[in-house]
């Protein structure tokens, strides 16, 4: 189910990239479900076509979502491989914390400063 917050300050593409991204990597959205098409998600969720067209446009940026012409959009087994080198970079950063002996609460203090950084435009 997607929620969005018209009061957030974040805004709907995002929210709605987000959530979506979110289901495909915990495989909620499972790899080959056809998306709903944008007008359709648009009017379910009260946003304009373009919202939800930046949104799929965003999702097929990072690979979890293809786009088959007139057939629609759907889940990408790209979100696997996403998800896979995720863990492999974790893994590498585990093993560059151990080497230089910082601990664990500091590495992911580190790991989120990051995040946010990411996050900022």
């Amino acid at each position: 189910m997607i929620v969005i917050d018209a009061a957030a300050p974040t805004p709907p593409y995002e929210q709605l990239r987000a959530q979506l991204a979110r289901q495909i990597q915990d495989r909620t959205l499972a790899v080959g479900t056809r998306l709903p098409t944008i007008r359709r998600l648009a009017a379910d969720l009260g946003l304009a076509v373009n919202t939800v067209g930046r949104a799929y446009r965003e999702l097929e940026e990072a690979g979890l979502v293809e786009t088959h012409g007139r057939a629609g959009s759907f889940v990408s087994a790209g979100g696997e491989h996403s998800l896979e080198q995720a863990r492999r970079a974790a893994r590498d950063y585990a093993a560059v914390i151990a080497r230089v002996g910082i601990d664990a609460t500091e590495a992911i203090r580190i790991v989120k400063a990051a995040l946010g950084q990411a996050s900022t435009p």
